[in-house]
C-alpha cells in the first residue's frame, strides 16, 4: 500500500500532509528515513514523524464559526461569501484569551463539513487534515446535532422513518436519532451530511423546514459563540 494511504488511514495525517511530509524527510519507516514519493510499504509497518512534522501539525489551526444564514461553507457562489470570508481579527470572541488571529493561518484553511447556504450554526474549518478526516471521512464516526424549525402535517409513521427508514437518490440512508423538542421544532442526530439531507427528509413526511441551526458536532458545541464570531478550538477540547 502506499505510504500517504497507511499514513492517513491510521489518523496520522492527511495524504496531502504525508506526501508533504515525506518529501521533507520527516516520515520514518521502521526506523529508516524515508523521502520518495508514492513509496509502497507493507501495511503493518512502524510509522513515526520527524519532531519538524509533529510541530508543523501543532501549529495548524482549526477554527469554530457560527455561521450566519446567506454565506456558503465552501466555494462562492455568485451574490454570496463564503464563510471563511468572517475570519479575521474583526471577529474573533476569544481575541482576549486565545492566541491572536494572523493572517497565515487562512493558507490551506478549508470547512471540514457543510452548512447549506440558507442554514446557520456550527462550521468547522481547518488546516489540520487529521481533523477533516476524522469530521468528513468515509468511515466518521462523528455525530452532529442540529435544532430544526418545521412547519406542515407528519405523516403518521413520519418519525419512525426520520429515525430510520428513509432513502435519497436511491441510496438507504443511516439510522439517526429524530425527537420533537416542543410544537413546531425538532433535534437531529445524525452522522452523515449528504447535501441539504434534513431538508429532503423532511419533505419526504409532510414537513417543510423553516429554519435549522447546528448547535453540536462530536463533543464540541456551539453555546455561547455569537452568530458571526469563531474562536478557535481549545486543546482541551475534541471531537
Amino acid at each position: 500500500m502506499r505510504l500517504s494511504k497507511i499514513m492517513a488511514e491510521r489518523g496520522i495525517c492527511s495524504r496531502r500532509e504525508a506526501d508533504e511530509f515525506i518529501e521533507r524527510g520527516w516520515v520514518f519507516v521502521d526506523g529508516k528515513r524515508v523521502s520518495e514519493l508514492g513509496i509502497r510499504v507493507e501495511p503493518e509497518v512502524r510509522i513515526d514523524l520527524a519532531p519538524e512534522a509533529s510541530r508543523a501539525q501543532r501549529q495548524r489551526v482549526t477554527i469554530l464559526l457560527h455561521k450566519p444564514v446567506g454565506y456558503v461553507s465552501g466555494q462562492p457562489e455568485p451574490g454570496y461569501a463564503p464563510a471563511v470570508s468572517l475570519i479575521g481579527a474583526a471577529n474573533q470572541f476569544d481575541r482576549d484569551i486565545a492566541q491572536r488571529f494572523h493572517p497565515s493561518q487562512l493558507k490551506n484553511l478549508a470547512p471540514a463539513g457543510r452548512l447549506d447556504i440558507d442554514s446557520t450554526g456550527l462550521l468547522v474549518l481547518t488546516q489540520d487534515g487529521r481533523i477533516a478526516r476524522q469530521l468528513i471521512g468515509d468511515d466518521s464516526r462523528v455525530d452532529k446535532e442540529y435544532l430544526v424549525r418545521v412547519e406542515g402535517r407528519l405523516q403518521a409513521d413520519g418519525l419512525a422513518l426520520l429515525n430510520h427508514g428513509l432513502e435519497l437518490d436511491g441510496v438507504r440512508l443511516r439510522p439517526a436519532k429524530v425527537e420533537w423538542i416542543n410544537d413546531d421544532q425538532l433535534r437531529f442526530q445524525l452522522r452523515e451530511g449528504r447535501k441539504r439531507q434534513i431538508r429532503r427528509m423532511c419533505e419526504l413526511v409532510g414537513l417543510k423546514v423553516v429554519g435549522l441551526k447546528r448547535v453540536r458536532i462530536g463533543k464540541v458545541k456551539l453555546g455561547d459563540l455569537p452568530l458571526g464570531q469563531w474562536r478557535y478550538l481549545r486543546e482541551d477540547e475534541s471531537f
